[in-house]
């Protein structure tokens, strides 16, 4: 099986997040910019990461632009979501995971978020994650 994390990550959170998701997972590895609609059909199944921005949202300059262009091409494709945030109570994740569901994708498992920097539990999370996806 073939798997992809992308990710965006502006102080490194959700970086060490994809990382860990992609041990688990033995997945190829790009960020937001690196990825396109173009490449979704080369993979079984992708692990998508974003923190919470602004007013709990997907970082609007490069992550939302990327996934609004592959979000057509996941019906039937096996994903799973991961983040980290700053504040709030993880409303951009319910809501993408809608926006998910609503494309047709199939969610494999419970998403991932935390707090700031992942610690041991969240790691562990995203190793189950990156698992799940395989």
């Amino acid at each position: 099986m073939k798997t992809a994390v992308v990710y965006w990550s502006g102080t490194g959170h959700t970086e060490a997040m994809a990382q860990a998701v992609a041990g688990a997972a033995g997945a190829d590895v790009f960020t937001a910019s690196e990825f396109s609609a173009d490449q979704v059909a080369e993979y079984d199944a992708i692990a998508f990461g974003c923190p919470s921005m602004g007013s709990e949202q997907l970082e609007e300059d490069e992550f939302e632009p990327m996934f609004e262009s592959v979000k057509p091409a996941l019906d039937g494709k096996k994903i799973a979501l991961f983040g980290s945030y700053g504040w709030g109570d993880g409303e951009w994740m319910r809501n993408w995971e809608e926006s998910c569901k609503e494309a047709g994708a199939n969610l494999v498992c419970d998403s991932v978020i935390c707090q700031e920097e992942p610690d041991d539990e969240a790691t562990d999370a995203c190793k189950a994650l990156g698992a799940a996806l395989v």
